[in-house]
């Protein structure tokens, strides 16, 4: 079979599974046409993105982290704000077990730092690990689905084996940022394989406080002191 006859006989199929199987969008819950992905263009004019990528001067996201922890560069795709589309792509991201929504998600990611020069040098993608309980009720760590994606694009490995959650810690939700700090400040086991890398991107499906960021940042650096950091998310708080 020629190239052109099996791109069309995938064109077939694909629309016949639409058919058959029609995608709604993870807002609003209308169907999704064929060019539409996870997100309808109506809802996607809500997703509110941040730029940061144009401009070369410090972010929100970089501020989170300022007189706590030396990062080399800092990332987030989208604003939060509660009870918009980005608060509804974030719950299904996270609790409907659909690693394709993640994957999805985090090249556009990519695609939005490709060409920044300081995410070049990075030789690792590392997820945020969830505790084996979290991912086991879960089904899946969509911050590794994230990281997937991400790979796709700027060609870096994951190196999800890397990290290990040791302890199941409470929602961070509702406490305060020194409670969440407190929460998650020893609960993270490091893999010795981190002293061969030199730049990692630790990535993650939102930022509030930064608290989990920075206690698993801290817990790879006393294992590799001289490593750099970079940190990025798919949504900012």
């Amino acid at each position: 079979m020629t190239q052109n006859k099996y791109l069309k006989t995938f064109s077939i199929f694909k629309d016949l599974g639409h058919l058959i199987y029609p995608s709604a969008c993870l807002a609003c819950e209308n169907e999704l046409s064929r060019t539409e992905n996870h997100v309808c263009s109506i809802c996607d004019n809500d997703l509110v993105r941040t730029s940061f990528h144009l401009f070369n001067e410090p972010t929100e996201t970089d501020k989170r982290f300022w007189g706590r922890i030396q990062l080399k560069r800092t990332y987030s795709l989208f604003y939060y704000k509660k009870g918009a589309t980005i608060q509804k792509v974030l719950f299904n991201l996270k609790y409907k077990n659909d690693s394709a929504i993640g994957e999805y998600f985090g090249r556009e990611i990519g695609k939005s730092i490709i060409e920044i020069d300081d995410f070049k040098t990075a030789d690792a993608i590392i997820p945020i690990p969830l505790h084996y309980k979290k991912e086991f009720i879960r089904g899946y760590n969509q911050s590794e689905a994230l990281a997937k994606g991400l790979s796709e694009i700027l060609n870096v490995p994951v190196k999800s084996n890397y990290t290990r959650r040791t302890e199941h810690t409470e929602t961070q939700t509702k406490k305060s940022r020194f409670q969440r700090w407190d929460n998650v400040s020893s609960v993270f086991s490091i893999h010795k394989s981190v002293k061969g890398l030199k730049h990692i991107i630790i990535i993650d499906d939102v930022i509030t406080t930064g608290s989990t960021m920075e206690a698993l940042i801290t817990s790879i650096k006393t294992v590799a002191p001289s490593i750099e950091v970079s940190v990025v998310t798919l949504a900012i708080a």
